[in-house]
This record gives structure tokens, sequence and C-alpha cells, in this order.
């Protein structure tokens, strides 16, 4: 790790992830003061946010983590060291035995994975099944875990066809798990739990926890944090002998950090176009996939409202590597730095070596200021990769 003075940023490497400190200290107080207020345990999703860098702070303030996996759960058992909670869609017969020493709840996605794997499971593993309300506001197909002919969590009619199919097997199962949300507010998690309460809180007797998953935007500003606390209190009123788990990934790492990027060439072709070291195909996948528009300092999102337009590509042969068109109040020139904002959550997870593009480094920007150059990237993970 190199540190870097607070004064010197010029000598931060670029591209860089920076998260920074003092904003992920923020939502984590947060996030710990629905946990306690509510009286449930919040756990880091790190499909969304999984920065090892910053677990020392992370475990003071949440219980553990969810997996969708086994190296997701190994990171979490020897990195996090709280809680581990994993669920695949299909977990692999090679794996499962290592999931069940370092895990505390597994959750099944079918009758069917539970019968296959109910004798190879611990006594320390407290099993789940994973339940699909049928209840989803998400608009984007890509995101949404409870749409049309979803591989994920079992439907009422599947549920009633699997007590029927897999006798007894209910008698295995301490809890249930949900996830329906994508960046939404507390209201929408309301209307999934009637739903779900509806369907399946006959079982809720025999349980041991609910688990009412990912995709809670806890730390965005217009989050209705008091209605959140209410609502979990009426559960816990209501329900008195169930522990109810929130496993946000997004919310942790919402509005952390930026991606710093470096302008390598400006191109015309009937437009400005200006090249930088930063990918949306290897290093914003979501500015392609979503769609959305990334946010940059000191521009506009808007093409034409500033008098200097420019469109911005990656540094690949990808023709449709672009992340998108800005205006500035001046001109760019090679060498500006360009700041991605909000570029910690579902993007180091997310990135790629296509094309043999360097991953960007990783960077801490501590409370006093100071910069931590935690991980640098090169040809050796493009080699490893392949």
């Amino acid at each position: 790790m190199k540190n870097i003075n607070e004064n010197q940023p010029q000598l931060l490497p670029s591209p860089s992830y920076v998260c920074e400190e003092s904003l992920l200290l923020n939502n984590l107080k947060l996030l710990k003061h629905v946990q306690d207020e509510a009286d449930v345990s919040i756990l880091l999703a790190l499909k969304g946010f999984s920065m090892k860098s910053t677990f020392d702070l992370c475990r003071q303030y949440l219980k553990g983590c969810c997996a969708s996996g086994l190296n997701e759960a190994l990171l979490a058992y020897e990195e996090f060291r709280g809680e581990v909670h994993t669920y695949s869609p299909a977990f692999k017969p090679n794996e499962f035995p290592k999931i069940t020493e370092i895990s505390n709840h597994i959750v099944f996605n079918s009758f069917a994975q539970l019968d296959l794997y109910r004798n190879d499971v611990k006594q320390h593993n407290s099993l789940g099944l994973r339940i699909n309300p049928e209840y989803s506001s998400v608009e984007v197909d890509l995101y949404n875990p409870c749409g049309v002919y979803s591989r994920l969590g079992i439907t009422k009619e599947e549920f009633l066809n699997g007590v029927e199919k897999y006798p007894n097997s209910l008698s295995l199962i301490s809890g249930f798990h949900f996830h329906a949300l994508c960046e939404q507010n507390f209201d929408i998690l309301e209307a999934v739990f009637t739903k779900f309460e509806e369907n399946f809180g006959q079982y809720f007797k025999n349980l041991k926890w609910l688990n009412f998953g990912g995709g809670h935007h806890i730390t965005r500003k217009d989050y209705d944090i008091i209605g959140l606390i209410e609502f979990l209190k009426g559960i816990r009123a209501k329900y008195p002998h169930l522990k109810i788990y929130l496993e946000p990934g997004e919310a942790v790492g919402w509005q952390t950090g930026y991606l710093e990027s470096t302008v390598l060439d400006i191109v015309h072709n009937g437009i400005n176009i200006a090249i930088l070291d930063a990918s949306a195909e290897c290093h914003m996948p979501d500015t392609l996939a979503m769609p959305y528009k990334a946010q940059i300092r000191d521009a506009s999102q808007d093409p034409t409202e500033k008098t200097y337009m420019y469109r911005f590509g990656g540094n690949t042969c990808l023709a449709g590597d672009i992340i998108g068109d800005y205006s500035f109040d001046a001109p760019l020139k090679v060498g500006d730095k360009i700041i991605f904002e909000d570029m910690i959550h579902y993007t180091m997870v997310k990135t790629t070596t296509f094309n043999g593009v360097n991953l960007p480094s990783i960077v801490i920007k501590r409370t006093n200021g100071n910069y931590e150059n935690v991980t640098n990237f090169g040809y050796d993970d493009f080699k490893r990769r392949i």
C-alpha cells in the first residue's frame, strides 16, 4: 500500500476507484441506526460492494455478509469475519462441502436443491428457502428478481408442489428469504411484504428468521428511514420469535466515492470525442446494460447546456464503448482529469480486463484526507484471467 498526501491528488494512479472513508462511515452509521432502533440485523451484500480493505470499518457497524456462492462466502469468512449467509440459484456439488463449513445460513432456491444436499449440511447451518413473493415494481427486467419467468425464488404454486413432492422438507427449514427490490424506498418493501405474508404467513410460526433481501436504498437522501424503522418494529412485534435480516449492498457503497480517469486524446468526427483511460465496457458496465448516464464532476449531463460538448469513449476497440455526451464551461485538453461520481457500488465487482485494459487501481481516501493506494492491477491480472 502506498500513501499519498491529501495535497497531492495528482499522484493518484489513473484510472482509480477512490472510496472516501468519511462518506462510507456516514452510510454505516445510518444503517446501524436502523439496525439498533428496529432490532434487526443488517448484512453487507457482497455482490454490490466487496471492497475488502473497508471491512475493518464495516464490521464495526454490520453483522456480517451475504454471499452468492463459494468465493463470496470465503471472502466474507476470511476478511469480514462476521455472520456468513450464502445463497445461490444452484449450488455446485464440488463447492457445497466448503460452503457448509463456513456459512451460518444457507438458502436454497428450490426444494430439489434442498433435497439434494439435505444430508450434507452441518449442525451449525441454518437452512432457508428463497421465496418469490410475485410482487415487484422494478421496471428494468435485467434487475427485476421477481419478473415474469424469473429463475430466482419459489412461487406460491411451486412451493405447494414442493411440499407435496418432498415430504417433511419443511422440517429442515428455519427461515424464508425474499428479494424483490432494486434501488427502492420503504413503501415498496411494505407492499412486497404484504404479498409475501399473504401467501406464506401461515408457515411463519415454524420459522426462526426472515430475510428481506436487498435493494433497500436506505442511505439515499429521500429514503423514509422513520417509516422503515416503524414498519420493522411492527413485524418484530407481530412475530417476536422471528429474527429479521436485511442485506443491502448498494446502500452501503452509495455515493461513497468516484472513478477518476484521464483524457488521453481528443478526436473529431462531427463532434468532439474525448478518449479516456476508463472504459464503459470494462469499468462501468451498468452505463451500457441499464442504461444509465453517469454523473461527471463539473459537467452537465445535458450536452447542450454548456458551451463545450464532448462524447466520452473508452480506450478499447469496442465501437460501443461509449460513456455518453456531456458539456463543459471550458474546453478539455489531453491530461485533464475526469471524475465520475458515485462509482463504488456495482463497479469494482463487475470490472473486466476485456481488450487487455487494466482494471482501475483501488484507493481509499482516509478520514484524515490522505489517500491510501490499496491495489494496482497490470498484465498479470489480465494473463491469469485468460
